[in-house]
């Protein structure tokens, strides 16, 4: 992704097979509550999806929403099983292992169109897949990444972390570590791919790689960097659903739109999927 990643002192997460998360937040569809349509932003949090049924999920999603069968933005969130991608800048030798030694650890490898280098995406990991047009907010894609990156600089200072930008350097930072990557692309002003940030990750992973093609890059995760803080003796039981939630805030707050919460088979009505 145009992100990053790191090392140092690694928390380890079990893995969790189902994440369900209870936002408390603007109106589900049918509700009471009217919002101009095209203020909506759907959200669609569907827990641990497989690489490849979420990107096929953004490409039909980016698909309508450019020939106007979606006429509302939508936020896809899900947790992925452990894979490694690869964008449009990845270079040769970034990538430290090879596809087997990849496959004998359980790890997918994807070769996509997003922009940035090679990262890893898994367990722990929380990652957001905005299908947004820009017509509708602005047609600027270096704006775009700015908010994308304010999103989650807002969403972190809720759990005191100070989390800010490094210059030249798209995501999210904190106290020298990169917290978050993002890597996007765009058709028409329709943009898929997104952001990924670490909340309870195994941050080890990230030694497969040069992360985002940056050979200095330390990685963190909230979870780290709070425990690090001395903001909590132990993770809290809940803490992937209170950054989703906050995320989700936050996303509606930056973008002027109000979160309205879809399931898997509303989305795949919405996309023509089901």
């Amino acid at each position: 992704m145009h992100g990053s990643s790191g090392h140092g002192a690694r928390p380890r997460q079990p893995t969790r097979q189902t994440r369900t998360i209870a936002l408390q937040f603007g109106p589900r569809i049918g509700s009471f509550h009217v919002v101009p349509t095209d203020r909506r932003l759907l959200v669609a949090n569907l827990g641990r999806v497989g690489y490849a049924d979420a990107l096929e999920l953004q490409r039909a999603s980016a698909r309508v929403r450019i020939d106007g069968r979606l006429d509302q933005d939508l936020l896809i969130l899900v947790e992925h099983p452990p894979v490694i991608t690869t964008g449009r800048s990845t270079k040769d030798g970034h990538l430290l292992v090879d596809r087997d030694a990849l496959a004998l650890r359980g790890i997918e490898l994807f070769d996509v169109e997003r922009g940035g280098d090679v990262t890893y995406h898994g367990p722990g990991q929380l990652v957001g897949y905005p299908i947004f047009d820009l017509k509708r907010h602005k047609e600027d894609l270096h704006w775009y990444l700015r908010q994308v990156e304010q999103v989650m600089i807002n969403a972190l200072g809720g759990f005191g972390i100070v989390a800010d930008r490094n210059p030249g350097k798209t995501g999210v930072w904190t106290t020298g570590r990169k917290i978050a990557s993002i890597g996007v692309h765009a058709r028409q002003w329709v943009t898929w791919h997104g952001f990924a940030l670490n909340v309870t990750t195994d941050l080890s992973y990230f030694d497969l790689m040069v992360p985002c093609g940056i050979a200095s890059v330390v990685m963190t995760s909230v979870e780290y960097e709070r425990l690090a803080n001395g903001d909590a003796a132990a993770p809290a039981p809940t803490l992937f659903e209170d950054v989703s939630a906050a995320v989700v805030r936050t996303t509606g707050a930056l973008f002027d739109l109000e979160p309205t919460l879809i399931d898997r088979a509303h989305l795949d009505h919405v996309i023509g999927t089901a």
